[in-house]
């Protein structure tokens, strides 16, 4: 397994996201309890958030973060996925 480190920097207004961020959250424990979803949060100074994913493949990640409640409503203006190394603290193998 590769780890991959995500930001999303959201389109839509935070009354938009609100409403809709109780399936979002919902979703991203379904992936927690899975174990591909390792740590996520929003950013406190801008409308976006990181999240630290384990995934086979990029690919794998890339469908299975097209399945978020909030890209699905459209409301992620740009996502970004990058390969991740963790060499020291609780995500090193």
């Amino acid at each position: 397994m590769n780890f991959y480190v995500v930001s999303y920097a959201y389109s839509a207004e935070e009354i938009e996201l609100n409403q809709l961020r109780p399936e979002h959250r919902v979703w991203l424990g379904e992936q927690l309890a899975a174990g591909r979803l390792l740590a996520s949060g929003p950013m406190l100074d801008r409308p976006a958030a990181l999240l630290i994913w384990k995934a086979a493949s990029i690919e794998e990640l890339n469908s299975l973060l097209d399945q978020d409640p909030f890209d699905l409503a459209g409301m992620i203006g740009e996502r970004t996925v990058e390969a991740w190394n963790p060499l020291f603290g609780p995500f090193k193998d």
